[in-house]
C-alpha cells in the first residue's frame, strides 16, 4: 500500500483578478480603515472646525465663506489622517484575525504567512500613491483656495497688493533685485524698480518701470527708465523707452505663489523645483526648500511603511476584549514615536543641504527595517 503525503497547494501570485482571500483581506482592512480615517480626520479637524466661528465672530467673514475655508483644509488633513487610518485599520483587522484564530486556519490551509498579507501590503503601496497625488495635485490647489478666501473675501485685503522683492543670480557672478508694489489679477508686476549688481556686490545699473508683463518667457517692462553706473563714478541716464524685455527669475505663477504664501509645505513639488531653480533663494532658503522636496516624496510612502509595522503588532491576538482600544493606543504610540523620529531627521535635512536627501527617506528606511524584522519573526511562529 502507498501512502502519497499530502502537499500544500502552490501559491500562485496573481495581481488581478484577486482572488477569494485578497478579497476578504481587503474587505476586513476597509470596514477599519474608514473607520480610522473618520476618527483621525475629526481629531485633526478639531481646531479648523472652531475656526469657522472665529472667522465669523472675529473677522465678521460670511458664514458661507468661513464653511467653505473649512472645506478646503480637508485635503490637507486627509494627508495627515490616511496613513495613521491605514495603521490603525491594519492594527484593527490583524488583531480581529489572529484573536479569532483565522491566520492559525489559513496557514493551516497550507497558505503561506507572506501570501495572506500580501494584499494588505499592496493596497499599503497603492495608498501610497494615492497620497502623493493628493499632496502635489489637490493639497496646493486647496491652500490657493485657502488664500484667496481668506485675504479677498473675508479680510477684504487682496493677497496680490503687497509689496514683493525677488533677487536672481547674472552671468559672471553678479546678482539682480527686482522690487514691485504689487502684483495684479493677470499676473503683471505694478512700479517695478530693477537693481543689477556686479560679483562685487556694487551697483551698475537700475531701471524703473511702470508695469512688467510675461510674454513669450520674457517680461517685458514698460514706459522703463533706465540708469548706468559706470566704474569711475558717473550716471549714465537714458530717455524712457515704451518696452525693454528682461529677465526677472521667475514665471507670474512663481511669483504669485511667494507673494501669497512663502511656505513650501503648501506647494507641490513641482513649484518647489521652481524655486529652487530660479536661483533667488539664500542658503538658509535653499536647504529649507530641498529638504522639503525630498520630504514631500518620502512622507506618503509612510502608509506602505505604517502597514509594515501594523500587521506584526496586529498577528497578536487580543483576547478577553478591548482590542480596539488596545489597537487605538498602539497606533497612536507608533505614529508618535515616526514623528518624533521624522521631526530629528528634518532638522538635519534643513541643516545640512547634502544630507537632505537622505535624512527625509530614514525614517522610513528604518522603520520598515524594524517591520521587515518582527514580520519576519510573526511568519516564523
Amino acid at each position: 500500500m502507498h501512502f502519497q503525503m499530502a502537499q500544500r497547494p502552490a501559491t500562485v501570485w496573481k495581481l488581478w483578478p484577486p482572488a477569494i482571500l485578497d478579497r476578504y483581506m481587503l474587505s476586513e482592512l476597509g470596514g477599519t480603515f474608514f473607520f480610522g480615517l473618520s476618527a483621525f480626520a475629526l481629531i485633526l479637524a478639531a481646531a479648523d472646525i472652531l475656526n469657522i466661528e472665529k472667522l465669523v465672530a472675529t473677522e465678521h467673514a460670511p458664514l458661507w465663506a468661513a464653511i467653505v475655508f473649512f472645506l478646503w483644509s480637508l485635503p490637507g488633513i486627509f494627508v495627515l489622517a490616511i496613513p495613521m487610518a491605514l495603521l490603525l485599520g491594519t492594527l484593527l483587522a490583524m488583531q480581529r484575525l489572529s484573536g479569532e484564530s483565522e491566520i492559525i486556519a489559513m496557514k493551516a490551509g497550507g497558505i503561506a504567512f507572506t501570501r495572506i498579507i500580501a494584499p494588505l501590503l499592496l493596497a499599503g503601496l497603492f495608498m501610497s500613491f494615492v497620497m502623493l497625488v493628493l499632496q502635489e495635485a489637490v493639497v496646493p490647489l486647496a491652500s490657493d483656495a485657502q488664500t484667496y478666501l481668506l485675504n479677498d473675501v473675508i479680510k477684504h485685503q487682496s493677497a496680490f497688493s503687497r509689496d514683493l522683492t525677488v533677487s536672481a543670480p547674472l552671468p559672471g557672478g553678479g546678482r539682480q533685485m527686482t522690487v514691485a508694489r504689487s502684483i495684479d489679477k493677470s499676473g503683471a508686476l505694478l512700479k517695478v524698480t530693477l537693481i543689477q549688481y556686479n560679483a562685487k556686490g556694487e551697483p551698475t545699473q537700475i531701471l524703473f518701470a511702470d508695469r512688467a508683463v510675461f510674454t513669450a518667457e520674457r517680461w517685458q517692462l514698460e514706459n522703463a527708465s533706465t540708469y548706468r553706473f559706470a566704474p569711475d563714478g558717473i550716471i549714465d541716464s537714458e530717455p524712457p523707452v515704451p518696452v525693454t524685455q528682461v529677465d526677472i527669475g521667475q514665471k507670474p505663477t512663481e511669483l504669485i505663489k511667494r507673494a501669497t504664501h512663502d511656505n513650501p509645505q503648501d506647494m507641490s513639488r513641482a513649484q518647489i523645483a521652481d524655486i529652487i531653480r530660479s536661483g533667488q533663494l539664500n542658503e538658509s532658503e535653499l536647504r529649507k526648500y530641498t529638504a522639503t522636496y525630498h520630504q514631500k516624496l518620502a512622507l506618503p510612502f509612510s502608509c506602505f511603511v505604517f502597514m509594515l509595522i501594523a500587521i506584526p503588532f496586529g498577528v497578536r491576538a487580543t483576547r478577553g476584549g478591548g482590542s480596539a482600544s488596545i489597537g487605538f493606543g498602539l497606533a497612536v504610540a507608533i505614529v508618535f514615536v515616526y514623528y518624533v523620529v521624522l521631526s530629528v531627521f528634518s532638522f538635519v535635512g534643513d541643516a545640512s543641504l547634502g544630507l537632505a536627501p537622505i535624512a527625509a527617506w530614514l525614517p522610513n528606511l528604518l522603520f520598515t527595517f524594524l517591520g521587515a524584522q518582527r514580520l519576519r519573526k510573526a511568519a516564523a511562529t
